[in-house]
């Protein structure tokens, strides 16, 4: 048991070797027919995250959609960055004139301190340049610093249909840029209906992490969409209101069945669909697939990466946690149970694992 979430009495039998002892057996269902691959910020791996280079590459190793969080600028423009704070993300602290920019906030009860989005016009943060965001881990991604800009959410659109894949937009913080007069929803929006993108066979899916914003856009646009769940704690939105629920609750069966009410799936992390054992080795899924298939939701999970230190205990190789395990067994374990898409900062891996 993960989260609340008991381990499903007809889930999918995953391959011996990925399995700890302690899993226990359960008959096969089929998988879904081509699972989706999610660009995750791109081909982050291989690029700074969030960049069109990133989303380019994304795109030529056969990702079906490609994902841009999403943060406003001070005049009402979304832009593609992980989050509003973006010393770690771009080279804006080489930049002296926007020294006094430095501040500190509050941010999903947070306090943060660094240089925001909603501080910069859209053209101040287009004279800036993306760094890689995890230099230690992805060295190999610090030769390309300096080189690209941040996009903004028409550039990735753009991009994405020319290319004739998916966009799969987040927003960030919602409750919070709400309070300091940036309301997501309605900017995303108006951008969706502007380029043809607010029906429900949107090539699109809107995501969040608080799902009062996915209810606030399905009042405004058509568009399919998921609500992120992760394993531990509350949505901010929940939190901020009172709600006592957890993300393992809207896991539930109950919570499922009242997300279905304004949403057309889930995207959990990896641990609410298959459980770990306290030494980090894959036990068997959970009831999450099954309960939400039940439910007519489709279940996306996240994030699929190559190093080590991301994977499950029992599919790492060596002891280097930068180096590259058995990704690939990893993806095909959670195919095997039904998964219909993944995120993933290595999208090459990704279709290889779906399509071998």
């Amino acid at each position: 048991m993960i989260s609340g979430i008991s381990v499903a009495a007809g889930a999918a039998v995953l391959p011996q070797a990925l399995v700890s002892p302690a899993a226990s057996a359960h008959t096969t269902k089929p998988r879904p027919a081509r699972p989706l691959v999610i660009g995750h910020r791109g081909a982050s791996g291989h690029r700074p995250e969030h960049t069109l280079a990133a989303y380019r590459l994304a795109i030529a190793m056969g990702a079906d959609f490609i994902e841009p969080d999403l943060v406003p600028t001070k005049d009402g423009q979304l832009v593609a960055r992980h989050e509003n704070e973006i010393s770690g993300t771009t080279d804006v602290a080489s930049k002296p004139q926007f020294a006094g920019r430095r501040t500190t906030k509050t941010i999903d009860g947070v306090s943060v301190t660094g240089w925001f989005t909603e501080d910069f016009t859209l053209a101040e943060l287009k004279t800036l340049r993306a760094v890689e965001r995890l230099p230690a881990v992805r060295p190999h991604n610090t030769i390309y610093d300096g080189l690209f800009e941040i996009p903004t959410l028409q550039e990735v659109i753009d991009l994405a249909r020319s290319a004739g894949v998916g966009i799969y937009p987040e927003t960030k913080h919602p409750t919070y840029f709400a309070s300091v007069g940036l309301a997501l929803e309605p900017l995303l929006a108006r951008i969706l209906k502007r380029n043809g993108l607010a029906g429900r066979n949107a090539n699109v899916f809107l995501q969040s992490f608080e799902p009062t914003s996915i209810k606030k856009l399905r009042g405004l646009v058509d568009t399919p969409s998921v609500v992120l769940l992760d394993a531990v704690g509350s949505p901010f939105d929940f939190r901020s209101s009172g709600d006592p629920r957890t993300w393992a609750d809207l896991a539930k069966p109950a919570g499922l069945d009242w997300l279905k009410t304004f949403t057309n799936g889930v995207g959990a992390t990896k641990n609410l669909v298959i459980a770990r054992d306290p030494a980090g080795n894959l036990l068997q899924p959970t009831a999450l697939i099954g309960d939400a298939h039940a439910r007519g939701l489709k279940v996306h999970s996240w994030t699929f990466r190559n190093e080590n230190q991301f994977l499950p205990l029992n599919l790492r190789k060596g002891t280097d946690p930068n180096a590259w395990g058995d990704v690939i067994g990893e993806i095909r374990t959670f195919l095997a149970a039904g998964l219909d898409g993944v995120f993933a900062d290595y999208p090459d891996t990704a279709v290889l694992a779906r399509d071998l």
